[in-house]
C-alpha cells in the first residue's frame, strides 16, 4: 500500500496488506483507510497514530475505484462501469470493502452527512473517466467543514513548562511564506508530545516569514517549515488569517520540496535552477536564460516563471482538453510551428495523453492533456508561449464547453474600432438575455465566449455563434464582415464564428501571446471594455498582480448555460 506520492503505508497497515493479498487478481486500487470509532465515525487522528494495538478503532481500507485489472488499464471506463467490477473482486474480504455510492438525492445525502458530523461528501459524475494525478471537474468536495493543509513553522509554549500551547503556520502565497495563524486546539497530550519530538530536530533561530509576526506577547519557537498538518477552521478573516483553527493531525502523505526564492523574482523557483518538483513530478529544464522577447529582453526563465504563479487560475481552463502545441523555440523573432500529434515525443510518464482519430488525416493523433501545472510548465520549457486548448473536454469530445465570437481586425483597424465592435456584441447579447464574457486576444482583437456546459454539437454552436455575427453585422455594416478571405474584407474587422468548428483552438485565457511585450490574453469585465482599454496593459509583468487583486474575472464561462432555443424564442419575439 502506498500513498499518492509514493509513501510506503505496508507496515503501518499490515493486517490490510494481508488482506489485499488474497485477492485473486493482479489490480490497481484506488481508495482511502479509514479508522473507525465504535459508533462508526471516522477518527481521523486516530488514523494518524493508529496500530495494531489499537483497540478502540477498528480499520477499515474503502475501496472507490479500479484503475487496472490483470494488466489492463480500466481508467478509459466510466466510472459507474469501473465500480462495478469491484463487487467480485472485493467478494469475501472484511477490512477491505467497496465504497458504496448514492445516485442522485445529493442535497439529502450531504444533509445527512452534515447531521452525523461528516466533513462532508464527494460527488462523481457516473460517466466521468479516471484522470490520474489530476483533480478534475467531474469530481468535487462539498465540505461542511472548512479544512486546510498548513505549514508548521514554528510554536508556542504554556508558560512555565514544557508544553505545547500552540502550532504557528504558514502557507505559500505567490511564492512567499506568509503567518496564517496559531492553532491551540484538537491536541491530546499524547500528540503535544508527538508533536514536539518532531519539531526538535528543526528548531531553528530565525522566523521562517519574511515580516514580523505579531504573536500577541507569545514566544515563539521557529522550526523548519518542513512538516505539513491539517486542521479545520470557521472562516478566513479579512487579514488572511484562520479562524477557530483546530489541529486534525500530520498529513504524512503530503512532502514539501525544499525551493528557494531565485534572485530574479519573489515567486518560487527550481533551487537546482534545472529542474522543479510540482507535486511529485520533476520537471526537467533547459536554456532558461534563451531570449525569447528581444525587446523586453525576456527569456524562457521569464515564462516558466510567469506559468508558475498563474498555474492555479488557468489550469481549469486546460484541464480534459486537447492541446495544439504552437511551439517557439528560438523565441517570437523566429518561426514557430504547430505540432498537434505527440506521438513521436519522449514524455514524461506523468503527461498525459487522449489518443484520437483524425478525419483530416485519417489518422489516429496523440494529443497532449495539460492535467497538472508540471505538464504547463513542461509545455513552456518546449518553447509553447501560448496554450491552446480545444472547446470541448475528452470525455464530451462533440459538445463544446463554449462558443465564440472572435473579433478579429485587420492592419487597417483600430483597437478604438474593435472596442465598438465589441461592444455592439454586447448589445445584442443583452437584447436577447445571452451571457458572455470577454477577454483580450493578446494580441489586436478581443474574444468574447458564450458558456455552453456541452449541451449543444459544434454545429449548433457554430450556427448559433454566426447568428450572432450577423445581427451584430446587420449593425455595423460599414465597420464589420463575415467574409474569410482576407482580401476581400477591405479593411473591415471579420466576425469569426468558424472558431467553432470540431479541433479549432485559441489561446486559453491568462495564455501568454508570442508578441512583442509578452501580453498575455486578459478576462476583462464589460465596464473594462471602453476606450481606456489597451491589450499592452496586460502582460507577463501585470496579469498577476492583477489577478491576485481582483480573482479570476472568466470563471462563469466554467459554470453558466445559455439556453439556445430559449433565445431564439427571444429573437424571434422582437423580430
Amino acid at each position: 500500500m502506498s500513498s499518492r506520492n509514493g509513501i510506503s503505508y505496508n507496515h503501518k497497515f499490515p493486517q490490510l496488506v494481508s488482506e489485499l493479498g488474497t485477492i485473486p487478481h493482479n489490480v490497481v486500487l484506488d481508495g482511502e483507510v479509514v479508522a473507525l470509532t465504535a459508533s462508526g465515525l471516522p477518527d481521523f487522528q486516530g488514523l494518524q497514530n493508529f496500530d495494531v494495538d489499537s483497540g478502540s478503532l477498528h480499520l477499515v481500507y474503502y475501496v472507490f475505484d479500479l484503475l487496472n485489472l490483470n494488466g489492463m488499464s480500466t481508467i478509459g471506463l466510466p466510472l459507474t462501469d469501473r465500480k462495478s467490477l469491484l463487487p467480485e473482486i472485493l467478494d469475501g474480504l472484511s477490512q477491505v470493502r467497496r465504497c458504496e455510492h448514492v445516485e442522485g438525492m445529493g442535497i439529502a445525502f450531504y444533509e445527512r452527512a452534515v447531521e452525523m458530523g461528516l466533513e462532508g461528501i464527494i460527488a462523481k459524475r457516473a460517466d466521468s473517466f479516471y484522470y490520474p494525478g489530476v483533480r478534475s471537474e467531474d469530481w468535487v468536495k462539498i465540505k461542511a467543514i472548512e479544512s486546510t493543509e498548513a505549514l508548521i513553522c514554528g510554536y508556542t509554549l504554556t508558560p512555565g513548562t514544557t508544553q505545547l500551547a500552540s502550532l504557528i503556520l504558514g502557507q505559500y502565497r505567490d511564492g512567499e511564506l506568509q503567518y496564517i495563524g496559531n492553532c491551540g486546539s484538537g491536541f491530546t497530550d499524547t500528540t503535544k508530545k508527538e508533536l514536539l519530538d518532531r519539531m526538535g530536530p528543526l528548531r531553528q533561530e530565525a522566523s521562517p516569514f519574511e515580516g514580523t509576526v505579531s504573536l500577541r506577547g507569545r514566544t515563539p519557537v521557529w522550526v523548519l517549515p518542513k512538516l505539513v498538518c491539517e486542521v479545520t477552521f470557521s472562516e478566513w478573516t479579512k487579514s488572511g488569517r484562520l479562524r477557530h483553527p483546530v489541529y486534525k493531525g500530520l498529513r504524512e502523505d503530503k512532502v514539501l520540496v525544499d525551493l528557494a526564492p531565485d534572485s530574479k523574482s519573489d515567486r518560487l523557483l527550481p533551487s537546482s535552477k534545472n529542474s522543479l518538483l510540482v507535486d511529485d513530478r520533476q520537471v526537467s529544464f533547459s536554456n532558461l536564460e534563451k531570449i525569447y522577447w528581444p525587446g523586453e529582453g525576456f527569456t524562457k526563465y521569464d515564462l516558466i516563471d510567469y506559468y508558475i504563479a498563474m498555474g492555479e487560475y488557468i489550469m481549469p481552463y486546460l484541464l480534459n482538453r486537447p492541446q495544439n502545441l504552437h511551439r517557439h523555440p528560438n523565441g517570437i523573432n523566429s518561426e514557430g510551428f504547430y505540432q498537434k500529434d505527440v506521438g513521436t515525443i519522449e514524455l514524461p510518464d506523468w503527461v498525459s495523453v487522449a489518443t484520437l482519430y483524425s478525419e483530416s488525416t485519417q489518422r489516429e493523433i496523440d494529443y497532449l492533456l495539460c492535467q497538472n501545472v508540471a505538464t504547463l510548465l513542461y509545455l513552456a520549457n518546449l518553447g509553447c508561449i501560448e496554450i491552446n486548448p480545444w472547446n470541448a473536454t475528452v470525455s464530451n469530445l462533440e459538445n463544446p464547453t463554449y462558443g465564440v465570437v472572435d473579433i478579429d481586425p485587420s492592419p487597417k483597424n483600430t483597437f478604438s474600432e474593435v472596442i465598438e465592435v465589441a461592444l455592439l456584441v454586447k448589445e445584442v447579447l443583452d437584447a436577447y438575455e445571452i451571457s458572455g464574457h470577454c477577454k483580450t486576444s493578446g494580441k489586436k482583437g478581443l474574444h468574447i465566449y458564450i458558456p455552453f456546459q456541452n449541451r449543444y454539437t459544434y454545429n449548433e454552436v457554430r450556427d448559433f455563434i454566426k447568428l450572432i455575427c450577423v445581427l451584430v453585422n446587420a449593425r455595423a455594416t460599414n465597420l464589420t464582415t463575415l467574409e474569410r478571405s482576407i482580401n476581400k474584407r477591405n479593411g473591415k474587422i471579420y466576425l469569426d464564428y468558424l472558431q467553432n468548428r470540431h479541433g479549432q483552438t485559441l489561446a486559453a485565457p491568462y495564455s501568454v501571446r508570442p508578441v512583442a511585450g509578452a501580453q498575455v490574453s486578459a478576462p476583462l469585465s464589460w465596464e473594462e471594455v471602453g476606450p481606456s482599454l489597451s491589450p499592452s496593459a496586460f502582460s507577463i509583468q501585470t496579469i498577476v498582480a492583477r489577478v491576485n487583486s481582483q480573482g479570476d474575472l472568466f470563471s462563469r464561462v466554467l459554470t453558466e448555460e445559455n439556453d439556445i432555443a430559449a433565445i431564439l424564442d427571444r429573437i424571434m419575439d422582437v423580430s
